[in-house]
């Protein structure tokens, strides 16, 4: 039997309505944050992530899936999603757009080879937000706000913001020196990877997954200390625009995140699942990176976060699992009644009901059985006496209640009694609930 890659699920069935349900709201969301949807390629040139990511990174290292193709070019399957944003941003001249900044948004399939645990694939869906074009600390707010409200609509409670600031070049070179200098006494103690980090990329070390308790790193300096001036008053600025959307938040001196591209602000969004946190998303800003791919020195800030970690924590906190129901069920005996229903159910598909029918010439106790396991809210009863008459019996599966309707006036009959049937609506922000 074949069988499925190490590291990659088949998303289906409960665990698939959690993904569409996530895919909708970030849907949904960006419309009203007035982000435009961006699909970049599965796999781009490795030299992309080289440059973008940065070579002394895990990703790079260790973690990428690169290929040649029959052209015996270089290719990677994306690890991330920035990277090829801001190469689409350059390649189609995005910086020379009359509206700015440009706001845009993704979701689709990484890859990274990894050790495959929980919340941790080889093959993950990401979703994620960028906003091109401005160092306003008021976008480095928007960001976080955006992708707060994201997770508090899916219904988690427990959502924490984690906050801090690298700074701008000149004041992480001064905190990287700094941190050699802390660590360079003690990185016989670290693991091998540290050790080569240090000269490398010494901001890593801060977020190695061997070293992150290690116990000298508790007295590490901290990023906020060696801020300059200019970028002490971006941060404080993007603290002041949360405070001000009532975004509640942590400032926390240990992200730094792992990736190169990063400057000023970073976060994470953690969850807290039986007494551990569980990260969800992260981001920052990233001023340099469109500059180091060719592109114009351009202001970015943005965020990314799996979705497969975010159905692990609504299903952790208990979210209300994503109804699997129907509209309207059909019901036919004859063969004249079947083509009847299969004309009836484009019909009423047309008219934007979820409906469903018999397809495999089961009795009519069978099919009640099936309408039940589909959940079906009312039930179409096809009878050739009543179709010669133009009319049909419609039953309420839940009241039971049946009443003879006139094909004319069915769609009518329908929006109405879906109406009182109090069908659930999606919230958003600032609507009652």
């Amino acid at each position: 039997m074949i069988t499925k890659p190490k590291g990659c699920s088949d998303i289906y069935g409960k665990e698939g309505r959690y993904f569409r349900k996530v895919d909708q709201i970030v849907s949904l969301m960006a419309e009203v944050y007035h982000y435009d949807y961006i699909r970049t390629p599965i796999f781009e040139s490795s030299e992309l992530f080289h440059r973008g990511i940065g070579e002394s990174t895990d990703v790079v290292k260790k973690e990428m899936y690169d290929f040649e193709d029959k052209g015996g070019r270089k290719m990677t399957l994306r690890p991330e999603g920035t990277a090829g944003v801001v190469r689409s941003y350059i390649e189609n001249k995005m910086y020379g757009n009359p509206v700015q900044p440009v706001k845009l948004y993704y979701s689709g399939t990484m890859y990274r080879y990894e050790r495959p645990q929980s919340g941790r694939d080889r093959e993950l869906t990401q979703f994620g937000f960028e906003l091109l074009g401005t160092n306003d600390p008021c976008a480095d707010a928007e960001i976080i706000s955006f992708a707060y409200q994201v997770y508090k609509i899916l219904g988690l409670k427990s959502v924490k913001v984690k906050i801090n600031s690298l700074g701008d070049s000149s004041s992480r070179l001064t905190y990287r020196e700094k941190l050699i200098h802390y660590l360079k006494p003690h990185i016989d103690t670290f693991c091998k990877d540290c050790q080569t980090r240090l000269l490398e990329n010494p901001l890593r070390i801060l977020d190695c997954k061997i070293d992150c308790n290690h116990p000298i790193l508790k007295e590490a300096p901290i990023t906020l200390d060696s801020l300059n001036q200019e970028s002490k008053k971006h941060f404080e600025e993007v603290c002041s625009y949360l405070d001000l959307l009532k975004i509640p938040y942590e400032v926390d001196p240990t992200i730094v995140r792992g990736l190169d591209y990063y400057n000023h602000t970073v976060f994470e969004f953690v969850c807290e699942i039986e007494g551990k946190n569980l990260a969800i998303g992260a981001g920052g800003r990233y001023n340099g990176l469109v500059s180091t791919l060719g592109g114009p020195q351009t202001s970015c800030v943005g965020f990314a976060s799996g979705i497969g970690r975010v159905v692990l924590a609504m299903q952790e906190e208990g979210v209300e699992e994503v109804e699997d129901s129907i509209d309207l069920f059909l019901f036919y005996v004859n063969e004249e009644e079947k083509k009847y229903a299969v004309f009836l159910s484009q019909e009423l598909r047309l008219a934007g009901y979820k409906t469903e029918m018999e397809y495999l010439g089961r009795s009519m106790k069978a099919q009640f059985r099936q309408a039940d396991r589909l959940k079906a809210k009312f039930l179409i009863l096809l009878n050739s006496k009543d179709l010669d008459q133009n009319e049909v019996k419609v039953k309420n599966n839940q009241t039971k209640e049946e009443e003879l309707v006139h094909l004319d006036a069915l769609i009518y009959y329908l929006d109405e009694k879906m109406e009182e049937n109090n069908e659930e609506e999606i919230f958003l922000p600032g609507k009652e609930e």
